[in-house]
């Protein structure tokens, strides 16, 4: 079944679809990792957005029920060179097709992955539409117009928890708290609340195995109210959008810094860090999306490959007490920071990326060292 790729400024391209008829819309992005595919479907930060794939052939492991990063598929479309509709995985349980399907998310194969992802490159992330239904291009260009731009969207709202969980090792469990938020904590490991605006369940796996017992809370969730439920730290999650968006979440975080708790973040969280301590963000041009970016570890002068997701960074001019602690070598924004006198820190790339590359891994240590040393007043 035809199908046609029109972005906001008339680019256009011809593929097929693999999901069957379909119209539908979003930021389009391109992603570089050669594998992780089903982690990229099931990441809540990818909502709002078309992804395309550079590799050329996506789906030839299947879906697998160990790989999930979320409950659903939350990205608006996935775009591929090839799709592999007949995988060849022992411990697949699905073709890549039919879970798209049964998630009622478009798929198109077929398509110029080069010409797109050039294109973007050159002209930035940008607005699209892809539709099995509708040839004119002209009339696919307005509607991708009329979508909204990622800058000033609140993104995170629509895939937060909407009430408090534990991670019980596999998945989230309902929890009851007390009206000021007080929780019973089982012993299981340093008391830990996490902000979940959009959180990938590998952070809470390798959370847990830090040595952290979780409590998962929905972003409306204050800072009173992470005091009486008796946490030693907090750790702010992934999640989609435009950070600024979040002024009454910022405003939380800066409460709970200046309660001094111990705080840290993973892509979202480290931008909503940056605002509390005195930062901004800014729009990227195209995002950082893929498994191969470069990063320096300024405090050990390692340089560590990365798994990253995201399209805005955080910018630390006139950010009292505040220094970077990792930097970008693709384009030298900031990868992490953390403040020079407060038990604060925090990543913007993914250290927990399941499809890897590993090399982060230790920052789970790191936090849990820092909450361990430094206990809230």
């Amino acid at each position: 079944m035809k199908a046609l790729l029109v972005l906001e400024d008339g680019f256009c391209l011809t593929g097929k679809s693999f999901t069957g008829a379909f119209e539908g819309g979003g930021e389009a992005i391109f992603t570089t990792g050669m594998t992780g595919y089903q982690e990229v479907l099931t990441d809540p930060s990818y909502c709002g957005q078309m992804v395309c794939m550079t590799y050329p052939l996506i789906g030839n492991y299947g879906i697998t029920a160990e790989d999930m990063e979320s409950a659903r598929v939350y990205l608006s479309a996935l775009l591929v060179k090839e799709c592999c509709k007949k995988p060849s995985n022992w411990r697949a349980k699905m073709s890549l097709p039919d879970y798209l399907v049964s998630q009622g998310v478009p798929g198109m194969e077929g398509v110029d992955t080069r010409a797109l992802t050039r294109h973007l490159r050159l002209n930035g992330a940008m607005r699209g539409v892809i539709s099995t239904g509708e040839d004119d291009v002209q009339a696919l260009v307005a509607r991708a117009r009329a979508l909204p731009t990622m800058e000033g969207q609140n993104l995170a709202e629509k895939v937060a928890a909407r009430e408090p969980y534990r991670w019980n090792g596999t998945a989230p469990e309902a929890v009851a708290l007390g009206a000021d938020g007080a929780y019973a904590w089982k012993g299981e490991g340093i008391p830990l609340v996490v902000y979940d605006f959009g959180i990938k369940w590998n952070i809470l796996r390798l959370l847990t195995a830090a040595g952290f017992e979780i409590l998962a809370v929905p972003p409306s969730f204050t800072a009173a109210q992470v005091r009486a439920s008796g946490a030693k730290g907090v750790f702010l999650s992934n999640g989609p959008g435009d950070p600024a968006t979040l002024q009454k979440e910022i405003a939380t975080v800066r409460e709970l810094v200046a309660m001094r708790f111990p705080v840290t973040g993973i892509c979202l969280g480290h931008q909503l860090i940056g605002h509390a301590l005195g930062g901004t963000t800014r729009k990227l041009k195209f995002g950082h999306h893929g498994c191969n970016h470069p990063v320096k570890d300024l405090t050990t002068g390692r340089i560590e490959i990365s798994s990253q997701n995201h399209g805005f960074c955080v910018v630390l001019d006139g950010a009292p007490d505040v220094e970077a602690t990792h930097i970008n070598l693709n384009d030298g924004t900031l990868e992490g920071l953390r403040h020079k006198n407060l038990p604060v820190m925090c990543v913007q790339f993914h250290p927990e990326a399941a499809a890897g590359p590993h090399d982060g891994l230790y920052l789970f240590q790191r936090f849990h060292d820092m909450i361990a040393a430094n206990q809230p007043a």
